[in-house]
């Protein structure tokens, strides 16, 4: 049986109402698998190598309503990020890494550097649990999901902004253009969202999470994800159940 679902594409303002509704539309908003098989989602970067085996920012056993897939800065740029609210509203780690705490002048934020090269952000987080090199574990606490706006930006309602990142600057790349190189200490959202974003983030179209397959919509904050154990389908904005 097939659970017919009304798609509403308005952007982040769907975040806010949703909060309170995840309990309770978990198994509401899953359709069959195969739904959207007629969707042709465009490739992921060629250039990018080697994909770690990451787990989705929360922990498993939960719904988590999405907005869906969608630019850093909501227009313009590949589709890298992600915006997820947890049942519980904990932001955990989702594979090893090393921690950097960026400053700005509205406070911190966080990301996790991984093996090869790989990096993940973890925008709007509040209740920063982690600190600045700290080497954190699969399914460490980093905070809780949230409203801030450190670098600027814009949230209408608590989750955490989940961002890709490749990071392969050469040492003399490094030394003329920080940003891109990953040295985020002072940088607005505004440029990371855009000119940074251009050049080092990574679409998450066809990438898995957690078990889960995510695929970009040709509008921003739409695209579905599909179980990998089954073929389960989930159209965006939804709610799915990880693990």
């Amino acid at each position: 049986m097939t659970v017919r679902v009304r798609t509403r594409r308005s952007g982040r303002s769907r975040l806010i109402a949703a909060v309170g509704a995840v309990g309770l539309v978990a198994g509401l908003l899953v359709s069959a698998p195969g739904a959207l098989a007629t969707q042709s989602p465009s490739a992921p970067r060629e250039s990018a190598p080697f994909f770690p085996a990451f787990g989705l920012p929360y922990a498993p056993g939960q719904p988590a309503f999405s907005a869906g897939i969608h630019s850093d800065d909501g227009a313009t740029g590949p589709k890298n990020a992600i915006d997820l609210v947890p049942n519980d509203g904990v932001v955990r780690a989702p594979l090893e890494g090393t921690v950097h705490i960026w400053q700005c002048a509205g406070g911190p934020w966080v990301t996790i550097d991984h093996q090869e090269g790989w990096r993940t952000g973890y925008y709007h987080m509040e209740n920063i649990q982690v600190s600045e090199g700290q080497q954190v574990a699969p399914g460490t606490v980093l905070g809780t999901v949230g409203n801030a706006l450190p670098c600027g930006g814009s949230t209408s309602g608590a989750h955490v902004h989940f961002t890709l990142w490749l990071l392969t600057a050469s040492p003399a790349e490094r030394a003329a253009e920080p940003a891109v190189a990953g040295d985020w200490d002072g940088v607005s959202y505004a440029r990371l969202s855009s000119e940074v974003a251009a050049v080092v983030g990574e679409p998450v179209n066809g990438k898995v999470f957690g078990g889960w397959q995510f695929f970009e919509g040709a509008a921003q904050y739409s695209g579905y994800t599909v179980r990998q154990s089954d073929g389960w389908t989930v159209p965006f904005p939804g709610t799915f159940i990880y693990g």
